[in-house]
């Protein structure tokens, strides 16, 4: 659904730019997510995201695949419960699976695929980013190594890899250098 003036409210200045006169993505580019999900211990969990309204249905139809298959993720909240841009750590800490971020790639002035709502994070810190020994986030580090087994874990034969990947989305656990396994993007 469309964002409400109340969602509005919760996101300024978080995930969305206090002054989004100079904003590539507005409002009415994004859509407002509502999903039920299963944790670790078998529980259902409501859920919310906010993606591009490009992709609203195709994001409700892979996390829909997911609860059937009892996919488990941890949480699935808002950026801005951990404080919007500035402790993307902390939501990658507390393992939590999230979307839309109004921020750069990190040391550069280029747009993530977050800040357009065409990028999730799922299980982030199972999932780490890892860039040669730089591991994010550091609780991730047990999770590094992806030749051990764990539930959780994306790679190819995943369920979450396939439903993402065979509606076009890229992995970022097959970029070349740097390996984002928690992300898909499109």
């Amino acid at each position: 659904m469309s964002l409400d003036d109340t969602l509005k409210q919760r996101i300024t200045g978080f995930s969305y730019p206090s002054d989004d006169s100079g904003s590539v993505i507005k409002y009415d580019d994004l859509r407002y997510i509502r999903l039920l999900h299963y944790d670790f211990e078998g529980n259902v969990k409501q859920g919310e995201l906010i993606v591009n309204a490009a992709f609203a249905n195709e994001v409700m139809e892979i996390f829909y695949q997911l609860y059937l298959a009892k996919y488990p993720m941890t949480s699935v909240l808002l950026i801005d419960e951990y404080g919007g841009s500035a402790n993307d750590t902390i939501s990658m800490e507390a393992n939590n699976t999230s979307a839309f971020n109004y921020r750069f790639v990190e040391g550069t002035q280029r747009l993530s695929r977050h800040g357009y709502g065409a990028a999730i994070d799922i299980n982030p810190m199972l999932n780490p980013y890892v860039y040669g020994d730089y591991i994010s986030p550091q609780n991730g580090i047990p999770y590094a190594d992806r030749s051990k087994d764990f539930v959780g874990k994306i790679d190819h034969n995943d369920l979450c890899y396939q439903l993402f990947t065979e509606r076009g989305w890229s992995w970022g656990g097959d970029w070349n250098y740097e390996k984002d396994y928690q992300h898909f993007s499109k």
